[in-house]
């Protein structure tokens, strides 16, 4: 069992601990360097409500569990930590691993505060167990869609791969760009060779290509295949779900990987709590922390609120996610219902559409904001 108490004072030390389950992609195939950022968030924030005397005197635990990107798996830690006792289930990075672990949780009555997963459905229906502190995904890739209208990107290619999470990001994509004049073609890179593909923007007359794809396979490959095709000198190549946020993209793609625009959840500019724990963070990752580092540590400043102000019983907290009310470090926090979204959602944290600057990748450049 990985449970991280962290620091707390000796005078408590006998009092029992509320634990915290939490979910997070640690090894392959998920996507483990946002699984070690979400991580690191968490821990961060635990390791502060602890040095200030816990919930009520009593350490905060965090169970830890890794997902691997598996719902199966998702759903086994769910119900692994239910048993343990812990008063809530938190995080998660992978839309389709959070909406089988929300689906668990909300069957087996255990809150579940979901930090990063953006996937407007995560349950089949409404659900009181269940909040959410990320975008929904059809609130940001429509800020997407605007993007690329205003860059004048109206013949839009998406390089797709089989996923509930990728057929939805396309709808919202159609939904929103057909009525203003844009069109959608869909290549399958499980049909497509990267040259194959690039064959057929060209064929297509795309003015952008979307990455709907995993990382590094096959978004690496299919990258440097358009780059160093001099038929493609002029699409913009865009990663709507993020991927160019973290070093990882960087280091595999270099020069490559820079001026692909991509959503980011934070603001222009951070408050003074934002910059106190951006520091922080990137003490402790050793890098500028991503946003999903900043999501893990809002995750427990919530359920801290909730914990104090109500108390460690599972239905309590529930309960409490429309009382919240806090100051999170991308701005305040409170939850509520949007038509759409089963969950209590933070309505809605910042967002931007930013790249990394192609004169000096470790840089980044904010093309849109709302």
């Amino acid at each position: 069992m990985n449970t991280s108490s962290l620091t707390f004072g000796a005078e408590h030390a006998d009092r029992p601990s509320v634990r915290l389950g939490a979910l997070v992609p640690l090894t392959r195939p998920g996507w483990v360097e946002a699984g070690r950022h979400l991580l690191a968030g968490l821990e961060l924030a635990v390791r502060e409500v602890n040095n200030v005397g816990g919930i009520g005197g009593r350490p905060l635990d965090l169970v830890v569990r890794d997902t691997a990107a598996d719902p199966e798996r998702a759903v086994a830690a769910v119900d692994e930590l239910a048993g343990l006792g812990v008063a809530a289930v938190v995080g998660e990075y992978h839309s389709v691993v959070a909406r089988a672990a929300a689906a668990r949780a909300d069957a087996l009555g255990v809150p579940f505060l979901c930090s990063s997963a953006v996937l407007d459905a995560l349950t089949e229906e409404p659900t009181e167990w269940v909040a959410r502190l990320a975008p929904a995904q059809s609130h940001g890739w429509r800020i997407y869609v605007d993007f690329l209208l205003g860059a004048d990107r109206r013949r839009i290619a998406v390089a797709t791969q089989p996923s509930v999470y990728w057929a939805f990001g396309i709808r919202v994509l159609r939904d929103h760009l057909t009525p203003r004049g844009g069109t959608i073609v869909e290549l399958d890179t499980n049909a497509l060779t990267p040259e194959a593909l690039c064959d057929a923007l060209v064929d297509h007359g795309a003015t952008a290509l979307l990455l709907l794809v995993g990382h590094p396979e096959p978004s690496v490959p299919i990258v440097k295949a358009v780059r160093s095709d001099r038929r493609l000198a002029e699409i913009l190549i865009g990663a709507p779900a993020g991927q160019p946020e973290f070093t990882e993209w960087a280091a595999a793609l270099g020069e490559d990987g820079a001026g692909i625009p991509f959503l980011r959840y934070r603001p222009e500019r951070l408050g003074p709590l934002g910059e106190r724990v951006g520091k922080e963070l990137r003490e402790r990752l050793g890098e500028a922390p991503s946003f999903v580092a900043f999501e893990g540590w809002d995750t427990v400043a919530v359920l801290t609120e909730s914990l104090r102000s109500h108390g460690t019983d599972r239905a309590a907290i529930a309960e409490s996610w429309p009382r919240v009310a806090i100051e999170g470090t991308r701005g305040p926090i409170r939850f509520s219902r949007r038509p759409g979204i089963s969950v209590w959602q933070w309505a809605w944290t910042p967002i931007q559409v930013v790249d990394r600057d192609p004169a000096a990748p470790d840089r980044f450049r904010i093309l849109h904001t709302c």
